[in-house]
């Protein structure tokens, strides 16, 4: 069975960019966030936050994004960055927060208010 895998991009507050692949998203941003490779690139340059990620049902398919995205110049990684999280957030933040339970009736309210 072929493994799942991300491509991804991470950026750092000056908007360094580092383009990379996994096979464990969570854990790979947390390497990153951590400077667990010391002297790495990512590292060096302080690139720590998750802005943008796609999903692959096969790792050759990853593969073939990943370098088709480090093929392209910087402004287009940017306008691909732009389009999917216009304000640069953190997409890991997140993870693991607790989130609100299913309200049924406010999801009635809102949806015959919509209709």
């Amino acid at each position: 069975m072929e493994q799942m895998a991300w491509v991804y991009i991470m950026s750092s507050h000056r908007k360094v960019l580092y383009i990379g692949i996994t096979t464990d998203l969570a854990v790979r941003v947390a390497q990153h966030k951590s400077g667990y490779f010391d002297g790495s690139f990512t590292s060096r340059y302080k690139v720590d936050r998750l802005v943008y990620f796609e999903c692959f049902d096969r790792i050759v398919n990853a593969i073939a994004r990943e370098k088709q995205l480090k093929g392209w110049l910087r402004i287009r990684k940017i306008a691909l960055i732009v389009e999917n999280n216009p304000d640069w957030k953190d997409l890991s933040l997140e993870w693991g927060q607790p989130t609100e339970p299913f309200d049924e009736a406010a999801f009635q309210r809102r949806k015959s208010a919509k209709y």
